[in-house]
């Protein structure tokens, strides 16, 4: 496990600031079967809370100092960085920022506009736990080299398997152009479809949104021990065995 030092800049509070809790993924650690998965759609950003307003004061701060280094985290109160469920579309103005942290957050999505943090090198959501996928734009960060996931909580992680929510669904995260080609959508919604890539030092599932279907089949080919093709998730998508189903079965 990796360790990284000096997160938190202020001391621990006191009290403990009760954190958003999700149960999406409950069933791979228990007896109960899995239903069909919903992406978190009813958790829009409060745009009015103080932590919001925080977090944009911040981001402008990183703007105009160029630093290297974003961990908003520990320069927000556990309250305000606890009402944080999305990032602001206004990350894509963190052009120098190469090691990006969000350690311990509440979020469920990332913008796509990750895509244009064009210095990106580390990123850091570590026990995130809310956090089951990614945008598909995060593979424009073409320098992004080093990552560290809670690969557990991710749709289709390998040791458990989890099913991934059947497609298409609204939700908040949608991008205004095609993911693959930036093209428009034009008067079409756009298509919906996951896909397993590996991204810097993990294998992460994302979330395309593509304005043709010339566009899913230019699609990166997905990662070995994945669902090898471009899907709609559900719970009839077949996925291969998990890491935990296939020690038992070398164990027996």
């Amino acid at each position: 496990m990796k360790i990284f030092p000096n997160l938190w800049a202020r001391e621990a509070p006191a009290h403990t600031v009760p954190k958003p809790v999700c149960h999406c993924l409950d069933p791979q650690y228990g007896e109960s079967p899995w239903s069909e998965l919903q992406i978190h759609t009813p958790e829009e950003q409060d745009t009015d809370c103080s932590g919001w307003q925080r977090l944009n004061e911040l981001i402008d701060h990183a703007t105009s100092d160029g630093r290297e280094v974003f961990s908003p985290g520990p320069e927000m109160t556990p309250s305000e960085w606890a009402q944080i469920t999305e990032l602001p579309k206004t990350i894509s103005k963190l052009k120098s920022v190469k090691h990006f942290i969000l350690y311990g957050s509440s979020l469920v999505r990332i913008p796509p506009e990750i895509g244009e943090m064009a210095a990106l090198e580390q990123f850091t959501p570590y026990t995130s736990y809310r956090l089951h996928w990614f945008p598909y734009e995060i593979t424009r960060c073409t320098k992004l080299k080093d990552s560290t996931i809670s690969t557990r909580a991710l749709y289709g992680n390998f040791k458990y398997r989890a099913p991934f929510p059947k497609l298409p669904q609204d939700h908040p995260g949608i991008p205004s152009r095609c993911s693959v080609c930036r093209g428009t959508f034009g008067a079409a919604p756009p298509l919906q479809y996951w896909v397993s890539l590996g991204v810097a030092t993990d294998v992460v599932p994302l979330l395309v949104h593509a304005c043709s279907e010339q566009c899913i089949s230019n699609l990166p080919q997905p990662q070995d021990n994945y669902v090898r093709f471009p899907h709609q998730g559900g719970l009839g998508l077949e996925q291969p065995k998990s890491y935990n189903d296939v020690h038992t079965l070398s164990v027996a």
